[in-house]
């Protein structure tokens, strides 16, 4: 007949402090009515090994263990150990293999089971707040830990790397990864260096890459050989050496875009590259250095004070000066418009306006010069200026048609009827894109941006540019390589400084020089723009 127990007295906690929150029994046991810990039956000891765990973690460490019961045995197709086994409490009963999952105490909380002939894992338990695989079994501190992604390749690693040093698993395979972690975070933190075993596919990568993010320097990332998925595979074959190797030779873990200064020495000692072209006046060419590839140039300025007009200066010049492509995205004029005005440059004759007179020898041979050439490439945009063409265009420009110049006149329109209001979010996102295609291909890429309206003197009026007017977001000043503001007095009175534009370096990143740069004059009757001396002015 059984005896039961019955309340004796209260007394002091050992786990709580409680001074008298804890009920003790007749056979020895207790329980703390204040922080919930039961304390096992013994004679009369409080001591922690008889502790027991909170009543939530309790039921669920007796729910995991109904109808658990196995031997401990070697797992003979992969080439573990009853050994190793052993020390993970691993079992087996039938075809079923049991991974033992516990709380910090060792005190079992959950079972992952893995039927052997199926290959399909279930769990058993609370498996959710459990510690990593294998955890319990190793106090926090040490030299090495190693995390794999999975029960059998933390037992094959374990193995391998002679019982010597902490091996653990994550709970559910990389997707649980970084979750799995952070919850074990001080654990893990508190080793000098952590090796992160995971599977060698894509999904394992990113895994690594992630959790890495967690820990930093501490990380090594152990690269799998070729022909080895996991650790299980090489013990498999029985290349528990060539794993070894592996595992000294895991690589430490440093953020993308961080760079040890040591490995520049090749880079810094290539000759910084020269300009490929030269603008079309000698006062800007002083002041940025002239034109380079994998540059980024904003040209801005107040509407209808000759933006288009230098950028067709500039294309000229391009044409005159290099042999490369170049592609054209003028989005505010037809395709034609912006075709006779390039041509005009080669004839010194405004070609795009009705009142000219050109024989048909003259134009064939502006033609020749310029679109003839098989340079010059267009982006019809008509109805299509959504931001994703815009780019996926850009792109094919320097990669399809192998354009060295590109010229996109103007940024605001892409973003004009799509923004629903959110303008500097729509140009930061353009932008951020349009850079990383100059990174990506080294192209040369004029971008035209519109200005805000200053307070005071208009820029119709010749009010001086800034960075702080560039409309829509900061992101276009701050991606720029260069940035050149165009000025005129286009309401003047005197017609001479009416159409003089002064051209201003904004930002510099080639030299950091900035200021005005050259004086250029509007001539009606030849459609160019060619630079003066303002002192003859």
């Amino acid at each position: 007949m059984q005896t039961l127990s019955k309340f004796t007295h209260h007394t002091e906690c050992s786990a709580c402090g409680s001074s008298d929150g804890k009920a003790v029994y007749s056979d020895g046991s207790g329980y703390c009515f204040v922080c919930k810990t039961h304390f096992k039956a013994s004679s009369g000891s409080d001591s922690a090994q008889n502790r027991v765990i909170p009543m939530e973690d309790y039921k669920a460490s007796q729910e995991a263990k109904k109808a658990v019961s196995g031997q401990i045995l070697s797992i003979p197709d992969r080439g573990i150990t009853k050994a190793t086994c052993e020390a993970y409490g691993v079992m087996q009963s039938g075809t079923d293999h049991y991974y033992p999952y516990t709380d910090a105490k060792g005190n079992e909380m959950a079972w992952k089971i893995r039927d052997v002939p199926n290959k399909q894992f279930r769990s058993q338990g609370n498996i959710k707040d459990a510690l990593l695989f294998g955890q319990a079994q190793w106090n926090a501190g040490g030299r090495f830990v190693t995390i794999t992604e999975g029960e059998l390749d933390a037992l094959a690693a374990y193995q391998m790397m002679g019982s010597k040093y902490p091996v653990v698993s994550i709970k559910n395979g990389a997707q649980s990864a970084v979750r799995d972690c952070q919850a074990q975070y001080e654990w893990l933190d508190s080793f000098e260096t952590i090796v992160l075993a995971f599977d060698a596919d894509e999904v394992g990568s990113e895994a690594a890459a992630k959790v890495a993010e967690l820990f930093g320097s501490k990380v090594r990332i152990m690269k799998m050989q070729q022909g080895f998925k996991d650790a299980c595979d090489y013990l498999k074959e029985s290349k528990s050496a060539d794993f070894v190797k592996q595992w000294w030779a895991a690589e430490k873990y440093v953020p993308d875009g961080i760079i040890d200064g040591a490995d520049l020495l090749e880079l810094v000692m290539q000759p910084l590259p020269k300009a490929q072209a030269h603008y079309p006046y000698l006062g800007l060419n002083q002041m940025t250095g002239g034109i380079r590839q994998q540059e980024m140039v904003v040209v801005t300025a107040g509407s209808g004070l000759g933006k288009s007009q230098f950028m067709r200066e500039v294309i000229w010049q391009l044409l005159c000066e290099t042999q490369d492509n170049i592609g054209v995205m003028f989005l505010e004029e037809s395709v034609k418009r912006t075709a006779l005005s390039i041509m005009s440059l080669a004839v010194n004759k405004p070609l795009h306006l009705s009142e000219v007179e050109i024989d048909d020898r003259q134009k064939r041979e502006a033609f020749d010069k310029t679109l003839g050439t098989h340079r010059l490439f267009f982006y019809d945009c008509f109805g299509s200026t959504a931001i994703d063409n815009i780019i996926n265009r850009v792109r094919y420009f320097a990669k399809g048609l192998n354009c060295r110049y590109i010229l996109l006149d103007h940024v605001s329109i892409v973003v004009s009827d799509q923004t629903h209001g959110d303008e500097r979010k729509a140009i930061d996102e353009i932008m951020t894109k349009l850079r990383m295609i100059v990174q990506e291909t080294g192209v040369c890429l004029f971008v035209v941006s519109h200005l805000r309206r200053p307070d005071g003197k208009g820029h119709e009026e010749g009010a001086a540019t800034s960075l702080n007017q560039l409309r829509g977001s900061g992101s276009i000043g701050q991606l720029a390589d260069m940035v050149l503001g165009l000025e005129r007095a286009a309401q003047h009175e005197d017609p001479i400084e009416r159409n003089t534009t002064r051209v201003r370096v904004i930002k510099n990143r080639y030299s950091g020089e900035t200021g005005k740069a050259c004086a250029v004059l509007y001539d009606r009757y030849t459609g160019r723009m060619n630079e003066i001396n303002e002192a003859s002015l």
